[in-house]
Protein backbone atom coordinates (compact mmCIF):
# COMPACT_ATOMS: atom_id res chain seq x y z
CA UNK A 1 0.00 0.00 0.00
CA UNK A 2 1.42 3.39 -1.01
CA UNK A 3 1.98 6.22 1.45
CA UNK A 4 -1.04 8.02 0.01
CA UNK A 5 -3.20 4.94 0.42
CA UNK A 6 -1.88 4.44 3.94
CA UNK A 7 -2.86 7.94 5.01
CA UNK A 8 -6.41 7.43 3.71
CA UNK A 9 -7.13 4.45 5.95
CA UNK A 10 -9.48 5.34 8.79
CA UNK A 11 -11.30 3.60 11.59
CA UNK A 12 -15.05 4.13 11.31
CA UNK A 13 -17.13 3.64 14.45
CA UNK A 14 -20.54 2.27 13.48
CA UNK A 15 -22.86 2.94 16.41
CA UNK A 16 -26.09 1.04 16.90
CA UNK A 17 -29.25 3.12 17.11
CA UNK A 18 -31.15 2.49 20.33
CA UNK A 19 -34.38 0.74 19.29
CA UNK A 20 -37.99 1.80 20.01
CA UNK A 21 -38.47 -1.07 22.50
CA UNK A 22 -35.49 -0.15 24.70
CA UNK A 23 -36.45 -1.45 28.13
CA UNK A 24 -35.01 -2.71 31.39
CA UNK A 25 -35.76 -6.40 31.73
CA UNK A 26 -32.56 -7.56 33.42
CA UNK A 27 -31.98 -10.30 30.85
CA UNK A 28 -28.19 -10.51 30.84
CA UNK A 29 -26.88 -12.97 33.43
CA UNK A 30 -23.46 -11.84 34.62
CA UNK A 31 -24.09 -8.23 33.57
CA UNK A 32 -24.39 -6.52 36.95
CA UNK A 33 -25.88 -3.29 35.60
CA UNK A 34 -28.50 -5.10 33.54
CA UNK A 35 -29.56 -7.34 36.40
CA UNK A 36 -29.67 -4.55 38.99
CA UNK A 37 -31.89 -2.30 36.84
CA UNK A 38 -34.35 -5.00 35.77
CA UNK A 39 -37.97 -3.87 36.05
CA UNK A 40 -37.30 -0.14 36.00
CA UNK A 41 -39.03 2.22 33.57
CA UNK A 42 -36.92 3.17 30.56
CA UNK A 43 -37.03 6.15 28.22
CA UNK A 44 -36.43 4.90 24.65
CA UNK A 45 -36.51 8.39 23.17
CA UNK A 46 -33.90 9.68 25.58
CA UNK A 47 -31.73 6.61 24.97
CA UNK A 48 -31.79 7.04 21.20
CA UNK A 49 -31.09 10.77 21.42
CA UNK A 50 -28.21 10.20 23.85
CA UNK A 51 -26.66 7.75 21.41
CA UNK A 52 -27.11 10.09 18.47
CA UNK A 53 -25.62 12.98 20.40
CA UNK A 54 -22.52 10.92 21.18
CA UNK A 55 -22.18 10.05 17.49
CA UNK A 56 -22.64 13.70 16.46
CA UNK A 57 -20.07 15.01 18.93
CA UNK A 58 -17.45 12.55 17.71
CA UNK A 59 -18.25 13.37 14.08
CA UNK A 60 -17.87 17.07 14.90
CA UNK A 61 -14.49 16.30 16.49
CA UNK A 62 -13.29 14.81 13.22
CA UNK A 63 -13.77 11.09 13.83
CA UNK A 64 -15.39 8.95 11.15
CA UNK A 65 -18.82 7.89 12.38
CA UNK A 66 -21.37 5.47 10.97
CA UNK A 67 -24.84 4.26 11.98
CA UNK A 68 -26.37 0.79 12.18
CA UNK A 69 -30.14 0.25 12.52
CA UNK A 70 -31.80 -1.59 15.42
CA UNK A 71 -33.46 -5.00 15.13
CA UNK A 72 -37.14 -5.70 14.52
CA UNK A 73 -38.70 -5.88 17.98
CA UNK A 74 -40.81 -7.39 19.35
CA UNK A 75 -39.76 -10.50 17.45
CA UNK A 76 -43.24 -11.99 17.18
CA UNK A 77 -41.94 -14.58 14.74
CA UNK A 78 -39.76 -16.01 17.51
CA UNK A 79 -42.83 -16.33 19.75
CA UNK A 80 -44.72 -18.11 16.96
CA UNK A 81 -41.79 -20.52 16.58
CA UNK A 82 -42.18 -21.27 20.28
CA UNK A 83 -45.82 -22.27 19.91
CA UNK A 84 -47.77 -19.04 20.42
CA UNK A 85 -50.46 -18.51 17.78
CA UNK A 86 -53.23 -16.15 16.77
CA UNK A 87 -53.09 -12.50 15.80
CA UNK A 88 -50.07 -10.45 16.81
CA UNK A 89 -52.06 -9.03 19.69
CA UNK A 90 -53.11 -12.50 20.82
CA UNK A 91 -49.55 -13.79 20.61
CA UNK A 92 -48.28 -10.91 22.74
CA UNK A 93 -51.08 -11.25 25.29
CA UNK A 94 -50.60 -15.00 25.66
CA UNK A 95 -46.83 -14.67 25.97
CA UNK A 96 -47.27 -11.95 28.58
CA UNK A 97 -49.49 -14.22 30.64
CA UNK A 98 -47.80 -17.60 30.16
CA UNK A 99 -44.13 -16.76 29.58
CA UNK A 100 -43.37 -13.13 30.46
CA UNK A 101 -39.64 -13.86 30.40
CA UNK A 102 -39.91 -14.81 26.71
CA UNK A 103 -41.85 -11.66 25.91
CA UNK A 104 -39.15 -9.56 27.55
CA UNK A 105 -36.50 -11.40 25.57
CA UNK A 106 -38.14 -10.88 22.16
CA UNK A 107 -38.54 -7.16 22.93
CA UNK A 108 -34.91 -6.57 23.90
CA UNK A 109 -33.16 -3.64 22.21
CA UNK A 110 -29.76 -5.20 22.91
CA UNK A 111 -28.62 -4.85 19.29
CA UNK A 112 -27.76 -1.25 20.19
CA UNK A 113 -24.49 -2.71 21.51
CA UNK A 114 -22.94 -3.28 18.12
CA UNK A 115 -19.59 -4.30 19.61
CA UNK A 116 -21.34 -7.68 19.73
CA UNK A 117 -22.59 -7.55 16.13
CA UNK A 118 -19.59 -9.41 14.78
CA UNK A 119 -15.84 -9.55 14.26
CA UNK A 120 -14.17 -7.56 11.48
CA UNK A 121 -10.72 -7.92 9.94
CA UNK A 122 -9.34 -5.06 7.78
CA UNK A 123 -8.27 -5.74 4.21
CA UNK A 124 -4.62 -4.98 4.98
CA UNK A 125 -4.45 -8.09 7.20
CA UNK A 126 -5.84 -10.74 4.84
CA UNK A 127 -4.57 -12.42 1.65
CA UNK A 128 -7.50 -11.39 -0.59
CA UNK A 129 -7.30 -7.70 0.42
CA UNK A 130 -10.98 -7.53 1.39
CA UNK A 131 -12.61 -6.55 4.68
CA UNK A 132 -13.94 -9.71 6.36
CA UNK A 133 -17.10 -9.93 8.49
CA UNK A 134 -18.44 -12.71 10.73
CA UNK A 135 -21.67 -11.97 12.62
CA UNK A 136 -21.55 -13.20 16.22
CA UNK A 137 -23.90 -16.06 17.08
CA UNK A 138 -24.54 -14.70 20.60
CA UNK A 139 -25.87 -18.12 21.57
CA UNK A 140 -25.16 -17.64 25.28
CA UNK A 141 -28.40 -15.68 25.80
CA UNK A 142 -31.74 -16.19 24.04
CA UNK A 143 -32.53 -12.49 23.58
CA UNK A 144 -29.27 -11.98 21.70
CA UNK A 145 -29.39 -15.29 19.84
CA UNK A 146 -32.30 -13.71 17.94
CA UNK A 147 -30.03 -11.06 16.36
CA UNK A 148 -27.51 -12.69 13.96
CA UNK A 149 -29.76 -13.26 10.94
CA UNK A 150 -30.83 -9.63 10.75
CA UNK A 151 -27.32 -8.49 11.65
CA UNK A 152 -25.97 -10.45 8.71
CA UNK A 153 -28.50 -8.91 6.32
CA UNK A 154 -27.70 -5.41 7.58
CA UNK A 155 -23.95 -5.89 7.20
CA UNK A 156 -24.36 -7.35 3.72
CA UNK A 157 -26.68 -4.52 2.70
CA UNK A 158 -24.14 -1.88 3.74
CA UNK A 159 -20.91 -3.68 2.87
CA UNK A 160 -22.31 -5.09 -0.35
CA UNK A 161 -19.50 -4.69 -2.88
CA UNK A 162 -17.89 -8.14 -3.21
CA UNK A 163 -14.73 -6.58 -4.61
CA UNK A 164 -14.09 -4.98 -1.23
CA UNK A 165 -16.04 -7.00 1.35
CA UNK A 166 -16.31 -10.69 2.31
CA UNK A 167 -19.03 -12.11 4.56
CA UNK A 168 -18.78 -15.37 6.49
CA UNK A 169 -21.50 -17.52 8.05
CA UNK A 170 -22.33 -17.31 11.72
CA UNK A 171 -20.56 -19.99 13.75
CA UNK A 172 -22.68 -22.97 14.87
CA UNK A 173 -24.96 -21.79 17.67
CA UNK A 174 -23.73 -24.29 20.23
CA UNK A 175 -21.95 -23.76 23.57
CA UNK A 176 -18.68 -24.99 22.05
CA UNK A 177 -18.60 -22.10 19.55
CA UNK A 178 -20.13 -19.38 21.71
CA UNK A 179 -19.13 -16.13 20.00
CA UNK A 180 -19.74 -12.62 21.33
CA UNK A 181 -18.09 -10.68 18.51
CA UNK A 182 -15.74 -7.73 18.77
CA UNK A 183 -16.45 -7.26 22.48
CA UNK A 184 -13.72 -9.89 22.91
CA UNK A 185 -11.48 -8.85 20.02
CA UNK A 186 -8.96 -6.03 19.68
CA UNK A 187 -6.69 -5.20 16.77
CA UNK A 188 -3.37 -3.60 17.71
CA UNK A 189 -1.08 -1.88 15.20
CA UNK A 190 0.98 1.24 14.58
CA UNK A 191 -1.07 2.91 11.85
CA UNK A 192 -4.47 1.65 10.68
CA UNK A 193 -3.14 1.00 7.18
CA UNK A 194 -0.30 -1.18 8.43
CA UNK A 195 -0.64 -4.88 9.31
CA UNK A 196 -1.99 -5.51 12.79
CA UNK A 197 -2.03 -8.21 15.45
CA UNK A 198 -5.41 -9.52 16.60
CA UNK A 199 -5.97 -10.13 20.30
CA UNK A 200 -8.80 -12.62 20.87
CA UNK A 201 -9.90 -12.99 24.48
CA UNK A 202 -11.92 -16.02 25.58
CA UNK A 203 -13.48 -17.16 28.83
CA UNK A 204 -13.32 -20.92 28.48
CA UNK A 205 -12.13 -23.80 26.34
CA UNK A 206 -14.74 -26.25 25.03
CA UNK A 207 -12.67 -29.12 23.63
CA UNK A 208 -9.52 -30.95 24.57
CA UNK A 209 -7.32 -30.50 27.57
CA UNK A 210 -7.56 -27.16 29.33
CA UNK A 211 -4.38 -25.16 28.88
CA UNK A 212 -1.95 -25.26 31.76
CA UNK A 213 -2.94 -22.94 34.58
CA UNK A 214 -6.32 -22.09 33.13
CA UNK A 215 -9.61 -22.25 35.04
CA UNK A 216 -13.20 -21.16 34.55
CA UNK A 217 -15.34 -18.69 36.53
CA UNK A 218 -17.43 -20.08 39.40
CA UNK A 219 -20.48 -17.81 39.48
CA UNK A 220 -21.18 -16.34 36.04
CA UNK A 221 -20.89 -18.02 32.63
CA UNK A 222 -17.90 -17.49 30.38
CA UNK A 223 -19.52 -16.44 27.13
CA UNK A 224 -16.64 -16.63 24.63
CA UNK A 225 -14.87 -19.90 23.82
CA UNK A 226 -11.35 -20.33 22.54
CA UNK A 227 -12.73 -22.50 19.75
CA UNK A 228 -15.03 -19.71 18.53
CA UNK A 229 -12.19 -17.20 18.45
CA UNK A 230 -9.97 -19.63 16.57
CA UNK A 231 -12.73 -20.37 14.05
CA UNK A 232 -13.28 -16.67 13.28
CA UNK A 233 -9.53 -16.19 12.82
CA UNK A 234 -9.50 -19.11 10.35
CA UNK A 235 -12.51 -17.73 8.46
CA UNK A 236 -10.70 -14.44 7.99
CA UNK A 237 -7.44 -16.02 6.90
CA UNK A 238 -5.42 -14.83 9.89
CA UNK A 239 -2.19 -16.70 10.64
CA UNK A 240 -0.58 -17.69 13.91
CA UNK A 241 1.86 -14.80 13.52
CA UNK A 242 -1.08 -12.38 13.44
CA UNK A 243 -3.08 -13.68 16.40
CA UNK A 244 -2.87 -13.87 20.17
CA UNK A 245 -5.43 -15.91 22.12
CA UNK A 246 -5.63 -14.95 25.80
CA UNK A 247 -7.93 -16.14 28.54
CA UNK A 248 -9.96 -13.53 30.39
CA UNK A 249 -9.42 -13.64 34.12
CA UNK A 250 -12.21 -15.82 35.57
CA UNK A 251 -12.35 -13.72 38.75
CA UNK A 252 -13.15 -10.70 36.57
CA UNK A 253 -16.02 -12.58 34.92
CA UNK A 254 -17.36 -13.44 38.38
CA UNK A 255 -17.15 -9.75 39.28
CA UNK A 256 -19.43 -8.84 36.38
CA UNK A 257 -16.96 -8.49 33.50
CA UNK A 258 -19.04 -10.46 31.03
CA UNK A 259 -17.01 -9.26 28.01
CA UNK A 260 -13.35 -8.34 27.77
CA UNK A 261 -14.28 -4.82 26.62
CA UNK A 262 -15.56 -4.16 30.14
CA UNK A 263 -12.01 -4.57 31.50
CA UNK A 264 -9.72 -3.61 28.58
CA UNK A 265 -9.72 -1.42 25.47
CA UNK A 266 -7.09 -1.14 22.77
CA UNK A 267 -6.47 1.03 19.74
CA UNK A 268 -3.39 1.51 17.59
CA UNK A 269 -0.39 0.45 19.70
CA UNK A 270 -2.12 1.24 23.03
CA UNK A 271 -3.71 -1.37 25.28
CA UNK A 272 -5.49 0.17 28.28
CA UNK A 273 -6.33 -2.62 30.69
CA UNK A 274 -7.04 -3.45 34.31
CA UNK A 275 -4.68 -5.64 36.27
CA UNK A 276 -7.42 -8.31 36.38
CA UNK A 277 -8.11 -8.35 32.62
CA UNK A 278 -6.10 -11.45 31.67
CA UNK A 279 -5.40 -14.65 33.56
CA UNK A 280 -1.83 -14.66 32.24
CA UNK A 281 -1.07 -10.95 32.06
CA UNK A 282 2.67 -11.25 31.52
CA UNK A 283 2.36 -14.01 28.91
CA UNK A 284 -0.28 -12.06 26.97
CA UNK A 285 1.83 -8.90 26.85
CA UNK A 286 4.98 -10.83 25.89
CA UNK A 287 3.24 -12.53 22.97
CA UNK A 288 1.78 -9.23 21.76
CA UNK A 289 5.21 -7.62 21.90
CA UNK A 290 6.77 -10.51 19.99
CA UNK A 291 4.22 -10.38 17.17
CA UNK A 292 3.63 -6.64 16.77
CA UNK A 293 5.75 -4.79 14.22
CA UNK A 294 5.67 -1.66 16.37
CA UNK A 295 6.20 -1.34 20.13
CA UNK A 296 3.19 -2.17 22.29
CA UNK A 297 2.18 0.62 24.68
CA UNK A 298 0.50 -1.08 27.66
CA UNK A 299 -1.36 1.18 30.07
CA UNK A 300 -2.00 -0.90 33.19
CA UNK A 301 -4.43 0.19 35.89
CA UNK A 302 -3.70 -1.66 39.13
CA UNK A 303 -6.33 -3.10 41.43
CA UNK A 304 -5.25 -0.77 44.21
CA UNK A 305 -6.18 2.24 42.05
CA UNK A 306 -9.52 0.95 40.70
CA UNK A 307 -11.34 -1.90 42.40
CA UNK A 308 -13.27 -4.45 40.38
CA UNK A 309 -16.48 -2.99 41.78
CA UNK A 310 -15.54 0.50 40.57
CA UNK A 311 -14.37 -0.82 37.20
CA UNK A 312 -17.71 -2.54 36.59
CA UNK A 313 -19.87 0.27 37.98
CA UNK A 314 -18.09 3.04 36.07
CA UNK A 315 -17.30 1.17 32.84
CA UNK A 316 -13.97 2.98 32.68
CA UNK A 317 -12.58 0.31 30.39
CA UNK A 318 -15.69 0.26 28.23
CA UNK A 319 -14.70 3.70 27.00
CA UNK A 320 -13.83 4.55 23.42
CA UNK A 321 -10.13 5.00 22.77
CA UNK A 322 -9.76 7.18 19.68
CA UNK A 323 -6.59 7.96 17.70
CA UNK A 324 -5.76 11.53 16.73
CA UNK A 325 -3.65 12.67 13.74
CA UNK A 326 -0.91 14.02 16.03
CA UNK A 327 -0.37 10.63 17.67
CA UNK A 328 -2.29 11.43 20.84
CA UNK A 329 -5.42 9.61 21.93
CA UNK A 330 -8.81 10.66 23.27
CA UNK A 331 -10.72 8.58 25.79
CA UNK A 332 -14.53 8.87 25.68
CA UNK A 333 -15.90 7.79 29.07
CA UNK A 334 -19.44 7.50 30.44
CA UNK A 335 -20.63 10.05 33.01
CA UNK A 336 -20.54 7.33 35.66
CA UNK A 337 -16.74 7.65 35.73
CA UNK A 338 -17.11 11.07 37.37
CA UNK A 339 -19.35 9.59 40.05
CA UNK A 340 -16.67 7.24 41.35
CA UNK A 341 -13.93 9.17 43.12
CA UNK A 342 -11.26 6.51 42.67
CA UNK A 343 -12.02 6.18 38.96
CA UNK A 344 -12.02 9.92 38.27
CA UNK A 345 -8.80 10.36 40.27
CA UNK A 346 -7.19 7.56 38.26
CA UNK A 347 -8.22 9.19 34.99
CA UNK A 348 -6.76 12.55 36.02
CA UNK A 349 -3.65 11.49 37.93
CA UNK A 350 -2.74 8.25 36.22
CA UNK A 351 -4.02 8.23 32.65
CA UNK A 352 -3.84 11.90 31.67
CA UNK A 353 -0.70 12.57 33.69
CA UNK A 354 0.95 9.28 32.80
CA UNK A 355 3.57 8.46 30.19
CA UNK A 356 1.14 7.36 27.47
CA UNK A 357 -0.59 8.87 24.41
CA UNK A 358 -3.92 9.51 26.20
CA UNK A 359 -4.11 13.30 26.29
CA UNK A 360 -7.83 14.05 26.52
CA UNK A 361 -10.89 12.64 28.25
CA UNK A 362 -14.41 13.39 27.04
CA UNK A 363 -17.39 12.58 29.25
CA UNK A 364 -20.64 11.46 27.60
CA UNK A 365 -24.07 10.84 29.08
CA UNK A 366 -25.28 7.44 27.92
CA UNK A 367 -27.24 6.58 31.05
CA UNK A 368 -30.08 4.81 29.27
CA UNK A 369 -27.56 2.39 27.80
CA UNK A 370 -25.44 2.16 30.96
CA UNK A 371 -28.39 1.05 33.08
CA UNK A 372 -28.74 -1.93 30.77
CA UNK A 373 -25.05 -2.70 30.97
CA UNK A 374 -23.54 -1.04 27.90
CA UNK A 375 -21.10 1.87 27.82
CA UNK A 376 -19.62 3.92 24.95
CA UNK A 377 -17.51 1.04 23.63
CA UNK A 378 -20.47 -1.36 23.62
CA UNK A 379 -22.37 1.02 21.36
CA UNK A 380 -19.88 0.91 18.50
CA UNK A 381 -18.53 -1.57 15.96
CA UNK A 382 -15.08 -0.59 14.71
CA UNK A 383 -14.40 -1.05 10.99
CA UNK A 384 -11.05 -0.02 9.47
CA UNK A 385 -11.61 1.10 5.87
CA UNK A 386 -9.55 2.52 3.04
CA UNK A 387 -10.84 5.47 1.05
CA UNK A 388 -11.95 3.13 -1.74
CA UNK A 389 -13.77 0.90 0.75
CA UNK A 390 -15.56 3.86 2.27
CA UNK A 391 -16.62 4.94 -1.20
CA UNK A 392 -17.95 1.41 -1.84
CA UNK A 393 -20.37 1.50 1.11
CA UNK A 394 -24.02 1.18 0.19
CA UNK A 395 -26.75 3.25 1.75
CA UNK A 396 -26.68 6.46 3.70
CA UNK A 397 -24.90 5.25 6.82
CA UNK A 398 -21.93 7.58 7.35
CA UNK A 399 -23.06 10.32 9.70
CA UNK A 400 -23.39 13.86 8.38
CA UNK A 401 -25.15 16.89 9.80
CA UNK A 402 -28.07 16.22 7.48
CA UNK A 403 -28.34 12.56 8.50
CA UNK A 404 -28.11 13.48 12.17
CA UNK A 405 -30.95 15.96 11.73
CA UNK A 406 -33.06 13.37 9.91
CA UNK A 407 -32.40 10.65 12.50
CA UNK A 408 -33.15 12.97 15.39
CA UNK A 409 -36.46 13.95 13.80
CA UNK A 410 -37.21 10.28 13.16
CA UNK A 411 -36.68 9.45 16.85
CA UNK A 412 -38.85 12.39 17.92
CA UNK A 413 -41.67 11.13 15.69
CA UNK A 414 -41.66 7.48 16.63
CA UNK A 415 -40.24 6.86 20.12
CA UNK A 416 -41.99 6.73 23.46
CA UNK A 417 -40.66 8.58 26.50
CA UNK A 418 -41.71 5.87 28.93
CA UNK A 419 -41.62 2.10 28.65
CA UNK A 420 -42.23 -0.28 31.54
CA UNK A 421 -41.93 -4.08 31.24
CA UNK A 422 -45.73 -4.36 31.38
CA UNK A 423 -45.97 -2.18 28.25
CA UNK A 424 -44.22 -4.78 26.12
CA UNK A 425 -47.49 -6.68 25.55
CA UNK A 426 -49.10 -3.62 23.97
CA UNK A 427 -49.78 -4.52 20.30
CA UNK A 428 -49.66 -0.81 19.48
CA UNK A 429 -45.99 -0.76 20.51
CA UNK A 430 -45.29 -3.52 18.00
CA UNK A 431 -47.08 -1.60 15.26
CA UNK A 432 -45.26 1.64 16.13
CA UNK A 433 -41.94 -0.18 15.91
CA UNK A 434 -42.65 -1.63 12.46
CA UNK A 435 -43.71 1.75 11.09
CA UNK A 436 -40.57 3.35 12.50
CA UNK A 437 -38.22 0.69 11.14
CA UNK A 438 -39.79 0.71 7.69
CA UNK A 439 -39.22 4.45 7.53
CA UNK A 440 -35.68 4.06 8.85
CA UNK A 441 -34.61 1.65 6.10
CA UNK A 442 -35.77 4.22 3.56
CA UNK A 443 -33.98 7.02 5.40
CA UNK A 444 -30.74 4.98 5.50
CA UNK A 445 -31.30 3.69 1.96
CA UNK A 446 -30.33 0.12 2.86
CA UNK A 447 -33.28 -1.73 1.33
CA UNK A 448 -35.32 -4.46 2.96
CA UNK A 449 -33.44 -6.08 5.88
CA UNK A 450 -36.22 -6.89 8.37
CA UNK A 451 -38.37 -10.05 8.42
CA UNK A 452 -41.59 -8.07 8.02
CA UNK A 453 -40.17 -6.45 4.88
CA UNK A 454 -39.10 -9.75 3.36
CA UNK A 455 -42.51 -11.41 3.62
Amino acid sequence: MSAADLSSVREVNFDGLVGPTHNYSGLAVGNVASMSHGGLVSNPKEGALQGLLKMKSLMDAGYAQGVLPPQQRPDIGALRDLGFSGSNGEVLARASKEAPQLLRAVCSASSMWTANAGTITPSIDVPDSRVHFTPANLQSSFHRYLEPQTTGRVLQAIFRDEQHFAHHPVLPATPAFSDEGAANHTRLCCEYGEPGVHLFVYGRQAFGDVRSGEREPKHYPARQTLEASQAVARQHGLTEAQTVFAQQHPDAIDAGVFHNDVIAVGNGPVLLYHEMAFLDEEGTLDELRAKMASPLIPVRVPLEAVSMEDAVASYLFNSQLLSNPDGTMTLVVPGECQEREAVWRTIQDYLLAGNNPISEVIVKDVKQSMRNGGGPACLRLRVVLTEAERAALSGRVLLTNALYTDLTAWVERHYRVRLAPDDLADPQLAEESLVALDELTQLLQIGSVYPFQLG
